[in-house]
């Protein structure tokens, strides 16, 4: 999956373990009515990608949905979801050509496809 949005916050990356590290950054999505503030995660030796960008940037992320299943010491069974980033490209505004092309082409879409949804989700 991918969506395009302009870069809103970029944290520090974190050594969670010996063996783990992430990074989280956050993605503004204007192509509806009410903009959506997105939570992204970069793991391991993908957290340097997002160094490139400067908050305000637009890009382009491309990610996985990552679900898992998570029991409490009382016993609760919670779930969790994880947008784990793998690539990021500049926006459409950032790039030129061909790719630039395929953005708008792709935002078009989007936004045709969802015009008369007049939902806050």
């Amino acid at each position: 999956m991918d969506i395009t949005g302009i870069l809103k916050v970029k944290s520090e990356a974190q050594q969670v373990s010996e063996k783990f590290k992430k990074r989280d950054f956050v993605l503004t999505d204007n192509s509806s009515q009410y903009p959506q503030h997105i939570s992204f995660q970069l793991t391991q030796d993908k957290t340097n990608l997002i160094d490139n960008y400067a908050v305000g940037s637009e890009i382009k992320v491309h990610f996985n949905l990552r679900g898992r299943e998570w029991t409490s010491p009382q016993g609760e069974i919670k779930y969790f979801n994880t947008l784990e980033a793998w690539r990021i490209e500049g926006g459409a505004n950032a790039g030129a050509g061909a790719s630039a092309n395929k953005m708008e082409n792709v935002s078009e879409t989007f936004t045709a496809a969802s015009e008369g949804d007049d939902l806050p989700f």
